[in-house]
């Protein structure tokens, strides 16, 4: 007995119900799908769901795709130019001049994920491209740019930069970190400018970062007391809570432990409000 028409049989038993399984149940929006539609047959190459604020469009791939080209920055513009809201705000303010999308805002990830990762060496390239945009010949702008793309070719391109911080790159470094996180500066402009000296493009945090002895008194130099210690409070409830009625307010070190503000010596961790 001949095999082939019983594997042709097979292929065509799967194709059937792939096709009744794909074409008659419904999809995000409650649209059902049609072998004449053409977004059905999109939706066969989808990569993956939309994030939740693009989920409305999973019956509409022209709307942000264009053909050969892919996602066309041209298509985000029409939705989001006109959003004074957002682009009056300081993190997003940059985003009118750039014209271009895909480098920080990625899609097809799932409906938790948020349609946003933070590439900075990609706005650092956007800030050179405008500069190379204001450069009629040789002024201010055009100056500018060649010194910073000399910088970054001589300390290779966009590898590390060890001598700078492990996880900062060439591209990272050129940008000026206080234009964006300006607020963010907890140390209150007392380091500077300069926030790769200690912190990445990537987080905060600094993994390398170790804490003083828990001996020590100069607590003053990176931390302010609360505005509540200036006040009735730190004599009524502060003191008396960690059991030092005759400390200072520069003395951090008699009433707090190292490892939390809320660290109180000999109470433990204490909840003030």
């Amino acid at each position: 007995m001949k095999l082939w028409p019983l594997l042709i049989a097979a292929v065509l038993l799967a194709v059937a119900l792939f096709a009744v399984f794909f074409f008659l149940r419904n999809h995000p929006g409650g649209e059902r799908s049609s072998l004449f539609r053409e977004a059905a047959w999109q939706r066969m190459a989808s990569t993956g769901a939309l994030s939740q604020p693009h989920a409305f469009l999973e019956h509409n791939c022209a709307a942000c795709h264009t053909s050969v080209k892919g996602p066309d920055a041209a298509n985000c513009i029409a939705c989001h130019a006109s959003n004074e809201s957002i682009l009056q705000r300081q993190p997003t303010a940059f985003h009118a001049e750039i014209g271009s999308c895909r480098e920080c805002h990625l899609e097809h990830r799932g409906a938790e994920r948020r349609p946003t990762d933070m590439d900075h060496a990609a706005v650092a390239k956007f800030g050179l491209r405008q500069l190379k945009r204001h450069d009629p010949s040789a002024d201010d702008a055009g100056s500018l740019r060649k010194q910073l793309l000399t910088w970054i070719n001589h300390n290779g391109n966009a590898d590390r930069l060890p001598s700078l911080h492990p996880e900062i790159t060439a591209y990272d470094a050129v940008l000026n970190c206080t234009t964006c996180h300006a607020n963010e500066d907890r140390h209150s402009k007392l380091f500077g400018q300069d926030c790769a000296q200690c912190h990445s493009t990537s987080k905060w945090t600094i993994p390398e970062f170790q804490h003083p002895s828990p001996r020590s008194t100069d607590c003053v130099q990176c931390h302010q007391a609360p505005p509540s210690h200036y006040m009735g409070h730190f004599h009524m409830i502060s003191m008396k809570v960690a059991g030092k009625p005759h400390a200072e307010v520069s003395q951090c070190y008699l009433c707090h432990q190292t490892t939390s503000w809320n660290d109180i010596r000999g109470v433990g961790w204490y909840k003030h409000h």
